[in-house]
């Protein structure tokens, strides 16, 4: 029996999630709203509140699994990518309490993490599959051939469409977070209103810094013109301007598609929970016979039950770390 506790510590958010044999038995995450203030994550901040939450989040996780840490058969941590303070809490912590039980640590890429969260719940995807994972920090395409053999075959040249979004945001005045706040004024808009450039990029890769520059400028011109003219007009250029990321996100994946012959498509990573690219996945998927995978809420932003998860498919290998392992802020999937 396999029961792994695992921890994710890579950004704001403190999580430990308890599965067993491949159930996720709970799934516990701590936010950090210290950050609103300063409009973006302040790492040293992140890595003091980290310190506060991991002890009592790693408690209740096993107290909601109904699990004795003296159960534990291996810990599965983040290792990387993510902010480097907020990392070393959450692996020293891992490898602590590993040492402590006498039980082998498992390290975990979060962005494998995030492609694997699909694998928490039915429905799963067929293999092999592909994943756009879109994030902060990451926009990719993942050809999965099996849960432990992926390859990146496109991927963002410059910004993420994470970054796009809050960038977008912090232009019009909405701060921080931003990409929920552009979701939420999208919602009430019309995405035809205003048209915003699709970049000239070749091949399956993605390119998103022309277009913040095109956003701030559209803003900028219109502002000269017309004073009121955001607030006027809120609803209808977040509308646009999440229709225009979703359909250059979508618009690739179409290719990549076409390009594999594969038609199981999946997304993943924090902005997999934006409605517009759920939408747009559903209606890209019926008009080319994909069949979709999109995670719940719970499993789309950052959280610790992918970390097991993706544990316990090493665990199986018997993948295990050493105790010298170290974090690492850039980690390629």
């Amino acid at each position: 029996m396999a029961v792994i506790l695992g921890i994710e510590s890579s950004c704001d958010e403190t999580s430990a999630a308890v599965c067993r044999d491949g159930e996720i038995l709970s799934n516990v995450i701590a936010n950090q709203d210290v950050h609103k203030e300063w409009g973006g994550v302040v790492p040293e901040l992140a890595s003091r509140a980290h310190q506060q939450n991991i002890i009592p989040v790693v408690d209740n996780a096993l107290k909601q699994a109904k699990v004795n840490k003296s159960e534990l058969t291996t810990i599965a941590f983040t290792r990387g990518p993510g902010l480097l303070g907020p990392l070393l809490v959450g692996t020293s912590f891992a490898k602590s309490f590993a040492f402590g039980l006498n039980i082998p640590i498992i390290e975990v890429n979060h962005m494998q993490a995030h492609v694997l969260a699909h694998f928490i719940d039915e429905p799963k995807p067929q293999l092999p599959f592909l994943c756009l994972t879109v994030s902060g920090g990451h926009t990719q395409i993942v050809l999965v051939k099996d849960q432990l053999d992926m390859e990146v075959i496109g991927e963002t040249t410059d910004d993420a469409a994470g970054e796009a979004f809050d960038k977008s945001a912090k232009i019009l005045g909405l701060g921080y977070p931003g990409g929920p706040m552009i979701d939420k004024h999208a919602q009430l808009g019309d995405k035809n209103t205003f048209q915003f450039p699709e970049p000239n990029i070749s091949g399956l890769d993605f390119s998103f810094s022309g277009l913040k520059t095109a956003i701030l400028n559209f803003i900028n011109n219109n502002v000269r013109k017309d004073d009121d003219f955001i607030k006027n007009n809120m609803n209808n250029i977040c509308a646009s301007i999440q229709n225009r990321i979703v359909t250059i996100l979508m618009n690739k994946l179409e290719i990549a598609s076409e390009q594999t012959n594969i038609n199981e498509i999946a997304i993943a990573g924090g902005v997999s929970a934006n409605s517009g690219l759920r939408k747009g996945l559903e209606e890209y998927g019926l008009k080319n016979n994909w069949n979709t995978y999109i995670p719940i809420f719970e499993y789309c932003t950052d959280n610790a039950a992918m970390i097991a998860i993706v544990g316990y498919f090493k665990f199986l290998k018997e993948d295990f770390a050493n105790q010298d392992i170290e974090t690492l802020a850039r980690y390629p999937l």
